[in-house]
């Protein structure tokens, strides 16, 4: 299985922010749409960081809540790994953890078209652990 059956079960959109955004916009998206990241964009839709709730998090308690009113740009990360939608999904996961990435942008033809997360990745590893072990249920039973 790859990232691509990954993304198909998940709404066809990208939820990002632009450099200038604050911080508290930010805070704002994640709670809104109840996800862990956003990808940041510059001016031509070409993405240039991302920021997470971790990121975030961090910065208050280094900083305190004034931080809010900072730009994305002052906290994004901005050296970013992709995946692609041929990527494996087991390659991914693995990826993730090594990496420590709780999400992971997906580029395709230079472009960002979608995010998942660890979490999307462990489901679709229980879904196809669960799929096969019911398959070979079948096959023992039928013999």
């Amino acid at each position: 299985m790859t990232v691509a059956s990954i993304l198909k079960q998940k709404p066809n959109r990208l939820i990002s922010v632009g450099e200038k955004d604050s911080l508290a916009d930010v805070a704002a998206i994640l709670t809104r749409e109840n996800i862990g990241a956003v990808t940041v964009l510059d001016g031509q839709g070409e993405m240039v960081g991302i920021v997470s709730e971790r990121d975030l998090v961090r910065q208050i308690a280094r900083e305190g809540a004034g931080v809010l009113g900072n730009s994305v740009a002052s906290v994004m990360t901005k050296s970013v790994v992709c995946c692609t939608p041929e990527d494996s999904i087991e390659g991914t996961m693995a990826l993730m953890t090594e990496r420590r990435f709780r999400h992971l942008p997906v580029r395709s033809q230079g472009r960002i078209i979608g995010m998942i997360s660890i979490g999307d990745v462990v489901k679709r590893r229980v879904e196809d652990a669960e799929r096969e072990a019911a398959s070979l249920r079948d096959y023992i039973v039928r013999g």
